[in-house]
């Protein structure tokens, strides 16, 4: 057997690879989501005699404050008493502007009073990243039973704060949180956010996550809703002021505390476009990917080499299996056969891509890129793993997480 004999083996087998990963993910999906709980349709119940506060944190987004705020103020009343609350953390565009001119165009007795909160310069000396300052501040005004916290990023459909409190009294839940459906924007998400979408799928802790026997603790930070009590006996924002990832932080002290943690998913309710362009995109998914695989090297590193061997390689070994059909005298079957397992693994890639238009209405739009999104994250991966161990460049929005960190 001769070298490109080898190479050609070696290809084969990498394409039979990325076809097998790629079924096991589509079986995977089907698997997990078919006994994922949902948001319940109770569109017809009576408003319940109770009190809830949105909040919204929001650092330097005038590009999405307006449609979230928009949304917010038109949705269906949920309860007897509700206002809307966005807490400004210092920023240095034309946020606040944007949210008042919102909320003053909504300022009747038909929608809820809502305001925008300073939330003021951070303590010197002290650990606070990402949102943790802003939602800390804003629960020293709120006095209402229920508090939602929302992302800035999110838009609601009307009744989807009355269809999430309605299902939170019933199935006394201190927190629920609703997995959103993720929309793309840019062609950066076009390419990334439907692979990331089908991983976070695949490991949807769904069931484990509402076992209250189990300690495995899990909730999407753009959509939680807590009973109030509950989030202060946790400590709320302010106990984990320095965790980048503080919606997984507030689940595990959720469970950890004895409460009851409702997950479950929210995609016809809940809209999440994270990021405007590849820069964005980059910072985002770099400053979470590490901390999301439990801090672990391997699995960071692992996980980036698996989505390039299932979304970017079949891209490559199929022009290039074809080409050597083309130039070998001796091999073509070989060859013909190693583009033939790359097709099939493309197909696949189609085939989760069908599913995942089929159950979440994502569009088809740009699935042909996915061989460049899965070589995006497999980049992302190790720079990921860079970035949070050394602090360099460990940024989000600009603002440096491994100074917050070192304080």
């Amino acid at each position: 057997m001769n070298l490109l004999q080898i190479v050609a083996l070696v290809a084969g087998v990498t394409a039979l690879a990325a076809a097998i990963g790629l079924s096991i993910l589509l079986l995977g999906l089907q698997r997990v989501f078919a006994s994922a709980p949902t948001l319940w349709h109770n569109n017809d119940q009576d408003i319940t005699d109770t009190s809830l506060s949105v909040v919204i944190p929001a650092f330097n987004e005038a590009n999405n404050i307006e449609g979230c705020l928009t949304h917010v103020l038109m949705s269906d009343k949920p309860c007897s008493h509700w206002d809307v609350l966005v807490v400004d953390d210092q920023s240095s565009d034309n946020t606040v502007k944007i949210a008042e001119q919102a909320i003053g165009s909504f300022a009747d007795a038909h929608h809820p009073s809502a305001a925008v909160l300073q939330a003021g310069p951070r303590p010197k000396g002290e650990r606070w990243v990402g949102k943790n300052w802003g939602c800390s501040q804003a629960m020293e005004q709120v006095k209402s039973e229920w508090v939602l916290f929302i992302d800035a990023d999110v838009t609601l459909a009307p009744d989807a704060i009355r269809r999430a409190l309605h299902q939170s009294i019933h199935e006394k839940a201190d927190l629920f949180s609703l997995a959103p459906r993720l929309t793309c924007g840019c062609l950066a998400e076009w390419m990334v956010q439907p692979i990331m979408a089908s991983l976070l799928g695949l490991g949807f802790p769904i069931l484990e996550a509402n076992d209250p026997a189990s300690t495995v603790a899990f909730a999407a930070g753009p959509f939680m809703l807590f009973r109030r009590d509950s989030y202060n006996s946790i400590g709320g924002h302010r106990a984990l002021a320095g965790e980048v990832v503080e919606d997984l932080a507030l689940a595990r002290r959720i469970k950890e505390g004895g409460f009851r943690l409702r997950y479950v998913l929210g995609i016809d309710a809940v809209n999440l476009q994270m990021y405007a362009n590849l820069q964005a995109l980059w910072e985002g998914w770099s400053k979470n990917w590490f901390l999301g695989l439990d801090r672990s090297i391997s699995k960071s590193l692992g996980a980036g080499g698996v989505v390039v061997l299932m979304f970017t390689l079949p891209w490559l070994l199929l022009p290039a299996s074809l080409t050597m059909a083309c130039l070998s005298s001796h091999d073509q079957i070989l060859w013909l056969s190693d583009a033939g397992l790359g097709l099939v693994a493309i197909l696949m890639q189609l085939s989760v891509r069908l599913w995942t238009r089929a159950r979440f209405s994502v569009p088809l739009r740009h699935w042909w890129l996915m061989g460049i999104g899965g070589f995006i994250i497999g980049l992302i991966a190790p720079t990921s793993v860079w970035k949070s161990l050394t602090g360099r460049g460990w940024t989000w929005k600009g603002r440096s997480l491994a100074e917050a960190q070192a304080r």
